[in-house]
């Protein structure tokens, strides 16, 4: 269970199907109206919420299929799902939304944030480091020296660029793509 906006300390969170449309409840999809905002959706009925879980972020019930008993939901990203209407959603936006305006300004701070994640930070370029480090080290400039593209095929340690790349450079003279009548 995430915490959405508009929730407060002591505030009584209730789930399940009988439960009043009042945000920050847990209720099935198929016992919400179409177009209501909802977060931290089920991608199968009882996951615990796989979409729209972080900061700020929200999904909206599209529509409800009854002969197939499915929803149609529109993602953060803009994409369409459909998910099973026994999955269950949190009504309401996350909380925290705007966390990312704020720059980090510090190396510090983007230190502490990475180092309760992952171990993705500092990210080093290949060519800053050394021959027997990263395929594309070493040499008196730091350039490449290779064609950046490489095969899915390719052993890992080596497998570092564009990996199975169909196409490379930018994208010039690109049809825009329409939004779908649903």
């Amino acid at each position: 269970m995430l915490c959405t906006e508009g929730m407060y300390t002591g505030q009584f969170v209730y789930c399940g199907k009988k439960a009043t449309l009042t945000v920050g409840n847990v209720l099935p999809l198929k016992a919400l109206p179409e177009g209501t905002i909802v977060c931290n959706i089920e991608a199968k009925t009882g996951d615990r919420g796989a979409f729209a879980r972080t900061s700020g972020t929200f999904a909206v019930l599209v529509s409800h299929d009854e002969d197939k008993g499915t929803t149609r939901l529109r993602l953060p990203s803009g994409g369409k799902k459909t998910v099973p209407s026994t999955a269950r959603a949190q009504i309401g936006v996350v909380a925290g939304g705007g966390r990312t305006d704020k720059p980090l300004l510090k190396a510090g701070r983007a230190y502490h944030k990475y180092a309760v994640k992952r171990n993705c930070w500092p990210k080093i370029r290949g060519v800053a480091k050394n021959p027997v480090e990263h395929p594309h080290g070493g040499g008196n400039h730091q350039h490449i020296g290779m064609p950046s593209t490489v095969a899915k095929d390719r052993p890992s340690g080596r497998k570092v660029g564009l990996i199975g790349a169909r196409r490379t450079g930018r994208l010039r003279g690109v049809k825009k793509v329409g939004q779908d009548k649903d």
